[in-house]
């Protein structure tokens, strides 16, 4: 855990100290915050971090990629940081604090299909194979199911788990519901099976069936249709709430020595009561009118206009968070129409983000810590796992992003264009051919190739010159421009200062200044890194990569912006000199605090002071030299 040390103790620094976290956790590549004041957190210091490959908001949560070592620096962060970490769903329920009511309710339609997504992808890429081997021609005419008899019983067999991941869906549906909101699950399962028994009328079968020919239930006072569910998302999923809902009732209002009969005997009647005949059809509707509009749109003749639309947004969607509305529609167009026209887009958005990353890999060959940051964002990317990619790489520098986006519009009007179907929701990215009906394969590999290319090349000549110019920056940075006093007064070696953290130099090599004036102004040109909304702490980024925290006396951070008039903000250019902050030394002693202010090299430069305890001006140069 060593290794993350430094890195540990900046970050606690730079997402605001350990009073702006409310919870902390982890998942496979990210730390996971929800912060007291989100707007605390200082984004381009943490991603100038080594170990972070980049940071977003999502859900109210602000998340810090790490990578594949995420649990060993988030037990580091622990540890150091003294917090106690929490579990994912604790960390869920707080974050909710920081989400707009449209956000809540996307992430829950998210947390309601994750369980559900592997048994989709598996589904589709089972329709896809059985595909090839029962409807492809392949020998003399004949496709690989008629020409052998275990072939045959292949393709026979592997509907048996079609049928169960699709005709079955409600019932995962409404499982996952009553999982998320923390009811008695069994009860779910067993309210979606009744939504597809086969007693019912095969929901798929419905629309060729005469009204008349349709099976009831005759109370003598009135009749209830016995129509199935099988394949219906919206109609599950009202029905699923509607028991949720019951159950909670009950349970609040039922007394504890007989909630176990009475709770779920009241609860999942009226469930299934409800479910037939009010939120069963009104369900089905509403998700037949979306896969209607959605259908009609693509197919129409603006579908390549819609396509373009949604191929150029789909990535900024996904950083939103709003993509996952996309799954239920999906998953309805697949069960009402064979087939989903939606799903194919969005693989292309994959790999149109990835190949973007491609483009910056090629561009920063030589730079390692880059790479670090590309090659894994690259691959996860071109399976279809966009995070890493979209907010490690692309929305980071931003033209990347733009590339990708112009590239996924153009396959997307592709893909429309050509009618590309996939059976279902399938593995993103470059897999993702495999879900892709046969038919459609030549197409779909056109535009993929589009999906590849545009992004790669536009990508690649913007690069160029965008990172010219800054490498361009780098070199008269470092040539012209020499480091000078940030601070007038008595200048002190850092081992002197009482606070161990600097003293130490735990944080960085450098020195410190009793402060004897009330102009504090930038040591070298940059940009500024950390600026914290108390005035009593600015970290400056120089374009040949030297940084420094300059720490305006002690303990200074209790004064709440008293005494400190700030000229400076998060993420302003400043040239050498330029005034970062102005301080009323008189309000900063009366209240008892010590004006000895350290200034550190947190990009680990190690310096030999020129002088000790003389008398220093701000603006003064040669005060020290680089080891």
């Amino acid at each position: 855990m060593e290794k993350f040390q430094e890195d540990v103790k900046k970050l606690l620094l730079y997402v605001g100290g350990k009073e702006n976290i409310q919870a902390v956790s982890h998942c496979v590549t990210r730390m996971r915050f929800v912060l007291e004041k989100p707007e605390l957190a200082d984004v381009a210091a943490i991603e100038s971090l080594p170990s972070a490959k980049g940071t977003f908001t999502q859900s109210g949560q602000f998340q810090v990629i790490i990578g594949n070592e995420v649990s060993e620096f988030y037990n580091a962060f622990t540890a150091y940081a003294g917090i106690e970490g929490v579990s994912k769903d604790s960390l869920k329920s707080s974050a909710k604090s920081n989400q707009t009511v449209l956000q809540q309710m996307m992430g829950a339609l998210g947390e309601i299909f994750a369980p559900l997504i592997p048994a989709l992808i598996c589904g589709g890429l089972i329709l896809g194979f059985r595909n090839i081997i029962g409807e492809i021609a392949m020998f003399d005419g004949q496709t690989l199911a008629q020409a052998s008899q275990f072939w045959n019983g292949v393709y026979s067999f592997l509907w048996l788990i079609g049928e169960a991941v699709f005709h079955m869906l409600p019932v995962g549906i409404v499982w996952s519901i009553t999982k998320k909101m923390g009811t008695t699950q069994i009860l779910g399962i067993i309210l979606g099976l009744t939504l597809v028994s086969p007693q019912l009328l095969n929901g798929f079968q419905v629309a060729g069936t005469e009204a008349s020919a349709i099976p009831v239930w005759d109370f003598g006072f009135t009749q209830i249709q016995m129509i199935g569910y099988q394949g219906q998302v919206i109609a599950a999923m009202m029905a699923g709430f509607v028991l949720v809902y019951l159950e909670k009732f009950f349970r609040k209002h039922c007394p504890a020595v007989i909630s176990m009969i009475v709770v779920p005997f009241c609860s999942l009647i009226p469930a299934v009561v409800i479910a037939h005949t009010l939120v069963g059809p009104v369900g089905w509707t509403i998700g037949n009118a979306i896969a209607d509009i959605v259908y009609t749109g693509l197919t129409s003749s603006f579908g390549v206009l819609f396509a373009a639309v949604f191929g150029l947004i789909y990535a900024p969607i996904v950083m939103t968070g709003l993509h996952h509305m996309t799954n239920a529609i999906d998953t309805t167009l697949t069960n009402m129409f064979g087939g989903t026209i939606l799903w194919p887009m969005i693989a292309l958005s994959n790999i149109a983000q990835g190949s973007s990353v491609l483009a910056m890999a090629v561009l920063q060959k030589k730079d390692e810590k880059a790479q670090q940051i590309n090659i894994p964002a690259l691959i996860s990317c071109y399976l279809g796992v966009t995070e890493p990619a979209l907010f490690g790489v692309n929305l980071k520098y931003g033209f990347p992003l733009i590339c990708g986006m112009i590239g996924s519009a153009a396959a997307a009007v592709i893909s429309v264009g050509c009618g590309v179907q996939a059976f279902s929701i399938g593995v993103g990215g470059l897999p993702g051919i495999i879900s892709i009906k046969s038919q459609f394969w030549l197409a779909f590999l056109a535009a993929m190739a589009a999906a590849i290319i545009i992004p790669f090349v536009l990508t690649l000549l913007v690069g160029k010159k965008k990172l010219q110019q800054k490498e361009a920056a780098v070199i008269v940075s470092a040539e012209e421009e020499s480091f000078h006093s940030p601070m007038s007064g008595i200048y002190m070696p850092m081992e002197e200062v009482e606070d161990q953290a600097f003293a130490s130099k735990a944080m960085g090599d450098g020195f410190a200044v009793e402060l004897q004036d009330t102009r504090v102004l930038a040591p070298f040109s940059g940009t500024i890194m950390v600026a914290f909304p108390t005035g009593h702490a600015y970290g400056i980024k120089a374009d040949n990569g030297k940084e420094v925290l300059i720490h305006i006396g002690m303990d200074t951070v209790e004064l709440n912006g008293e005494g400190f008039h700030p000229h400076v903000k998060a993420g302003d250019v400043v040239k050498q000199g330029d005034v970062l902050v102005d301080v009323e030394l008189d309000v900063i002693k009366r209240k008892g605090k010590s004006l000895v202010s350290p200034v550190v090299f947190t990009d680990g430069t190690a310096i030999t002071l020129e002088k000790q305890h003389e008398k220093i001006a701000a603006g003064d140069a040669h005060i020290i030299t680089y080891k």
